[in-house]
């Protein structure tokens, strides 16, 4: 399990790579009064569909009458040029911060600068251990790993071998997943053997671990994918190579769900390579978050309690969060018209009706 970066040490360090780094980033984006009072955008990665699709949505939004933003800026899941994209943009004017901090605690010193100089932060996606943010906007990530235990526990009657493909564990969304999966099959289906294969979000080491665990017990019946996104393709080429990819319905398929809700994920389950997935909203990720920095920079403040958007509202200890929904996707409704998948834009593929 890799070690969580979090501590005054941790703070410091990304506090002086971030100095250094904001001095050039961002230089080729607007400067002066024009900018001032405008929402600044931190892109967490591009490397995955899920993320492409956030940034897809992001970019509709803005581009059809949004709030005014700044230029997007991308930190490449680095958490230092996290900070410094965040001190870039607010050094230009940004008076609202949009950032999904792949690492929760190394984030907490620069939520801390924020909050004394009074910019509130939206956090997509992802809830900081520490430091003050105005709103989470994320699904509840543990309904992700309670739902994927009992997919799994249900299929496969309560027996068999389960390699759980885990994200970053230094993320709060990794360790959601993993404890509540973990807490699941423990309660519920106590003869599962569950072989937790950590993977920092990688979809190359998602596939070295799996590639050895399949050697070592062949009589794999099951994985939790805990993000579609990144451990997908690798997931499936791996299982072709060895010849493992077997359509649901036939003897010897494994029994897969995932987390995501990316267009990939779909088409995989329309051809019965893997069973199902969570849809963890891109587009609604995308709409909340311009929505609450629009709200802060009106001075509006909000309470727990449902919404009207059909999620609901919780306090934490260092602000609140809008739970948005992330429904089960099975055979049975992947051509769901609601679903964001089925309504994203993808060149050169005709969208679905």
């Amino acid at each position: 399990m890799r070690l969580r970066t979090t501590g005054a040490a941790a703070g410091a360090a990304v506090s002086v790579l971030a100095a250094l780094a904001a001095l050039t980033a961002l230089t080729g984006c607007n400067r002066g009064s024009d900018a001032a009072g405008r929402i600044g955008i931190d892109l967490p990665r591009t490397d995955t569909d899920f993320w492409n699709s956030y940034q897809q949505y992001l970019q509709k939004d803005l581009d059809h009458g949004g709030p005014k933003a700044l230029p997007l800026a991308n930190s490449q899941n680095d958490i230092a040029k996290v900070v410094a994209d965040v001190q870039a943009l607010t050094g230009q004017g940004a008076r609202a911060i949009v950032m999904a901090p792949q690492d929760t605690g190394a984030i907490s010193a620069e939520l801390q600068r924020l909050a004394a100089k009074k910019i509130p932060v939206v956090s997509v996606d992802t809830r900081p251990d520490d430091g003050t943010v105005y709103m989470v906007v994320r699904a509840d990530n543990r309904a992700y790993g309670e739902k994927s235990c009992d997919y799994l526990g249900r299929k496969l009657g309560g027996r068999g071998r389960v390699a759980e493909l885990q994200g970053d564990l230094s993320s709060v969304n990794g360790r959601d997943r993993s404890e509540a999966f973990a807490a699941c099959m423990k309660k519920k289906y106590p003869k599962i053997t569950v072989h937790e294969l950590a993977t920092d979000w990688k979809g190359e080491v998602a596939s070295a671990k799996l590639q050895s665990l399949l050697a070592q017990h062949p009589d794999l019946d099951g994985i939790y994918l805990q993000a579609g996104g990144a451990f997908l393709q690798p997931t499936l080429a791996l299982l072709e190579q060895k010849k493992r990819l077997v359509p649901a319905g036939s003897a010897g398929h494994l029994t897969i769900i995932s987390n995501d809700g990316i267009p990939d994920e779909l088409a995989a389950i329309r051809a019965g390579t893997i069973d199902a997935t969570l849809s963890q909203p891109a587009d609604l990720y995308a709409k909340y978050a311009l929505f609450y920095a629009r709200a802060a920079l009106d001075g509006k403040t909000f309470r727990p309690g449902p919404t009207d958007h059909g999620s609901t509202i919780v306090k934490i200890k260092n602000g609140l969060e809008d739970q948005l929904p992330a429904p089960l996707v099975t055979k049975a409704t992947v051509d769901d018209p609601t679903l964001w998948a089925n309504r994203l834009d993808r060149p050169g593929k005709q969208q679905r009706r």
